[in-house]
Protein backbone atom coordinates (compact mmCIF):
# COMPACT_ATOMS: atom_id res chain seq x y z
CA UNK A 1 0.00 0.00 0.00
CA UNK A 2 1.61 3.86 -1.07
CA UNK A 3 1.45 6.20 1.22
CA UNK A 4 0.56 9.84 -0.25
CA UNK A 5 2.43 12.82 0.56
CA UNK A 6 -0.50 14.55 2.54
CA UNK A 7 -0.42 11.05 4.93
CA UNK A 8 3.29 11.19 5.08
CA UNK A 9 3.41 14.66 5.97
CA UNK A 10 0.81 15.23 8.15
CA UNK A 11 -3.33 16.47 7.90
CA UNK A 12 -3.08 19.99 5.32
CA UNK A 13 0.30 19.84 4.49
CA UNK A 14 0.14 18.37 1.30
CA UNK A 15 -2.60 21.34 0.23
CA UNK A 16 0.77 23.87 0.50
CA UNK A 17 2.69 22.23 -2.17
CA UNK A 18 2.54 21.84 -5.99
CA UNK A 19 -0.43 22.43 -7.94
CA UNK A 20 -2.76 22.76 -4.65
CA UNK A 21 -0.53 25.32 -3.20
CA UNK A 22 -0.70 27.50 -6.51
CA UNK A 23 -4.26 27.22 -6.92
CA UNK A 24 -4.26 28.50 -2.77
CA UNK A 25 -2.12 31.05 -2.96
CA UNK A 26 -4.24 32.75 -6.24
CA UNK A 27 -6.92 33.22 -3.80
CA UNK A 28 -7.47 36.30 -1.74
CA UNK A 29 -5.82 36.32 1.88
CA UNK A 30 -8.59 37.85 4.48
CA UNK A 31 -5.76 38.86 7.17
CA UNK A 32 -8.28 40.44 10.05
CA UNK A 33 -11.53 39.39 8.31
CA UNK A 34 -14.45 38.54 11.07
CA UNK A 35 -17.40 36.59 10.38
CA UNK A 36 -19.61 40.08 10.12
CA UNK A 37 -17.01 40.64 6.89
CA UNK A 38 -17.59 37.41 5.37
CA UNK A 39 -21.10 37.54 5.75
CA UNK A 40 -20.67 41.02 4.09
CA UNK A 41 -19.61 39.31 0.76
CA UNK A 42 -22.42 36.50 1.20
CA UNK A 43 -24.36 39.54 0.69
CA UNK A 44 -23.27 40.86 -2.05
CA UNK A 45 -23.10 37.06 -3.86
CA UNK A 46 -27.02 37.18 -2.70
CA UNK A 47 -27.38 40.32 -4.66
CA UNK A 48 -26.32 38.73 -7.43
CA UNK A 49 -28.50 36.02 -7.13
CA UNK A 50 -31.76 38.37 -6.90
CA UNK A 51 -30.85 39.77 -10.16
CA UNK A 52 -30.54 36.95 -11.78
CA UNK A 53 -34.21 36.16 -10.92
CA UNK A 54 -32.73 33.47 -8.34
CA UNK A 55 -33.59 32.81 -4.38
CA UNK A 56 -31.03 35.72 -2.38
CA UNK A 57 -29.12 32.99 -0.72
CA UNK A 58 -24.64 33.32 -1.20
CA UNK A 59 -22.14 31.73 0.45
CA UNK A 60 -18.47 31.66 0.78
CA UNK A 61 -16.14 28.96 1.79
CA UNK A 62 -12.78 29.88 3.82
CA UNK A 63 -10.11 27.92 4.30
CA UNK A 64 -7.74 27.73 6.91
CA UNK A 65 -3.92 27.30 6.48
CA UNK A 66 -3.55 24.00 9.34
CA UNK A 67 -0.05 26.14 10.70
CA UNK A 68 -0.08 29.91 10.22
CA UNK A 69 -3.90 30.27 10.22
CA UNK A 70 -3.53 32.28 7.03
CA UNK A 71 -7.21 32.90 5.81
CA UNK A 72 -8.41 32.69 1.97
CA UNK A 73 -11.51 32.01 0.61
CA UNK A 74 -11.73 29.30 -2.12
CA UNK A 75 -15.13 29.04 -2.83
CA UNK A 76 -18.20 31.28 -3.62
CA UNK A 77 -21.69 30.61 -4.24
CA UNK A 78 -25.21 31.94 -4.64
CA UNK A 79 -28.78 30.06 -5.48
CA UNK A 80 -28.70 29.32 -9.65
CA UNK A 81 -31.60 26.65 -9.12
CA UNK A 82 -33.51 28.56 -11.85
CA UNK A 83 -30.43 29.48 -14.23
CA UNK A 84 -29.39 26.13 -14.45
CA UNK A 85 -33.12 24.47 -14.04
CA UNK A 86 -31.04 22.18 -11.07
CA UNK A 87 -32.84 21.42 -8.26
CA UNK A 88 -29.15 21.10 -6.10
CA UNK A 89 -27.56 24.33 -7.10
CA UNK A 90 -28.25 26.03 -4.10
CA UNK A 91 -25.52 28.47 -3.04
CA UNK A 92 -23.90 26.20 -0.58
CA UNK A 93 -23.21 23.24 -2.81
CA UNK A 94 -21.93 26.03 -5.40
CA UNK A 95 -19.36 27.59 -3.13
CA UNK A 96 -18.44 23.67 -2.22
CA UNK A 97 -17.96 22.33 -5.35
CA UNK A 98 -15.91 25.47 -6.08
CA UNK A 99 -13.62 25.21 -3.01
CA UNK A 100 -12.66 21.44 -3.56
CA UNK A 101 -11.62 22.67 -7.17
CA UNK A 102 -9.26 25.06 -5.46
CA UNK A 103 -8.65 22.95 -2.52
CA UNK A 104 -7.64 19.32 -4.76
CA UNK A 105 -9.68 17.22 -2.73
CA UNK A 106 -13.17 16.71 -1.57
CA UNK A 107 -12.60 16.47 1.83
CA UNK A 108 -13.06 19.92 3.17
CA UNK A 109 -11.93 20.01 6.91
CA UNK A 110 -9.62 23.30 7.46
CA UNK A 111 -12.55 25.35 6.14
CA UNK A 112 -15.58 27.14 7.29
CA UNK A 113 -18.74 28.07 5.20
CA UNK A 114 -20.24 31.09 5.27
CA UNK A 115 -24.05 31.50 3.99
CA UNK A 116 -26.87 33.88 4.52
CA UNK A 117 -29.74 31.44 4.87
CA UNK A 118 -29.63 28.55 7.09
CA UNK A 119 -28.83 25.40 5.21
CA UNK A 120 -31.32 22.56 3.97
CA UNK A 121 -31.40 19.04 4.67
CA UNK A 122 -29.66 18.73 1.24
CA UNK A 123 -27.10 21.36 2.05
CA UNK A 124 -26.55 20.35 5.57
CA UNK A 125 -25.67 16.88 4.81
CA UNK A 126 -23.58 17.96 1.90
CA UNK A 127 -21.17 20.13 4.88
CA UNK A 128 -21.17 16.90 6.96
CA UNK A 129 -20.22 14.93 4.23
CA UNK A 130 -17.44 17.10 2.95
CA UNK A 131 -16.41 17.46 7.00
CA UNK A 132 -16.31 21.27 7.12
CA UNK A 133 -14.90 22.70 10.02
CA UNK A 134 -17.42 25.04 10.71
CA UNK A 135 -20.98 26.83 9.65
CA UNK A 136 -21.97 30.17 9.94
CA UNK A 137 -24.75 31.45 8.78
CA UNK A 138 -26.82 34.49 9.25
CA UNK A 139 -31.20 33.93 9.02
CA UNK A 140 -33.14 31.37 10.22
CA UNK A 141 -35.43 29.20 8.21
CA UNK A 142 -38.30 27.91 9.92
CA UNK A 143 -39.54 26.14 6.85
CA UNK A 144 -36.40 24.66 5.84
CA UNK A 145 -33.52 25.03 7.87
CA UNK A 146 -31.66 21.57 9.06
CA UNK A 147 -28.99 23.76 11.22
CA UNK A 148 -30.96 24.43 14.28
CA UNK A 149 -34.81 25.53 12.91
CA UNK A 150 -36.47 21.89 12.18
CA UNK A 151 -32.99 19.35 12.64
CA UNK A 152 -29.98 19.98 13.92
CA UNK A 153 -27.78 17.65 11.23
CA UNK A 154 -24.69 19.58 11.89
CA UNK A 155 -24.54 19.15 15.23
CA UNK A 156 -26.42 15.36 15.37
CA UNK A 157 -24.00 13.12 17.74
CA UNK A 158 -25.02 10.06 16.07
CA UNK A 159 -23.23 11.32 12.33
CA UNK A 160 -19.87 10.14 11.85
CA UNK A 161 -18.86 14.37 11.42
CA UNK A 162 -19.86 17.54 13.18
CA UNK A 163 -19.85 21.04 12.58
CA UNK A 164 -19.67 24.13 15.15
CA UNK A 165 -22.61 26.17 13.75
CA UNK A 166 -22.57 29.80 14.62
CA UNK A 167 -25.84 31.07 13.95
CA UNK A 168 -27.61 34.84 13.73
CA UNK A 169 -24.59 36.60 12.14
CA UNK A 170 -25.46 40.06 10.13
CA UNK A 171 -29.53 37.76 10.64
CA UNK A 172 -31.76 41.22 9.90
CA UNK A 173 -29.70 42.09 6.89
CA UNK A 174 -29.55 38.62 5.23
CA UNK A 175 -33.77 38.11 6.54
CA UNK A 176 -34.40 41.53 5.08
CA UNK A 177 -32.86 40.43 1.31
CA UNK A 178 -35.51 37.24 1.50
CA UNK A 179 -38.50 39.47 2.17
CA UNK A 180 -37.51 42.54 -0.51
CA UNK A 181 -37.44 39.26 -3.39
CA UNK A 182 -39.99 37.57 -1.98
CA UNK A 183 -42.70 41.02 -1.78
CA UNK A 184 -41.45 41.63 -5.50
CA UNK A 185 -42.22 38.53 -6.40
CA UNK A 186 -45.67 38.69 -4.60
CA UNK A 187 -46.28 41.74 -6.40
CA UNK A 188 -46.11 44.15 -3.00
Amino acid sequence: MSTTPARRKGKGAALWEGARSARLLQTPTCAGWRDEDYMGLCLTLAREAAARGEVPVGAVVVHTHPGTGEQRIVGRGYNLRETRQDPTAHAELEALRAASAVVGRWRLDECALFVTLEPCAMCAGALVNARVRRVVYGADDAKAGAARSLYALLEDPRLNHRAALTPGVRAEECAEALRVFFAARRGR
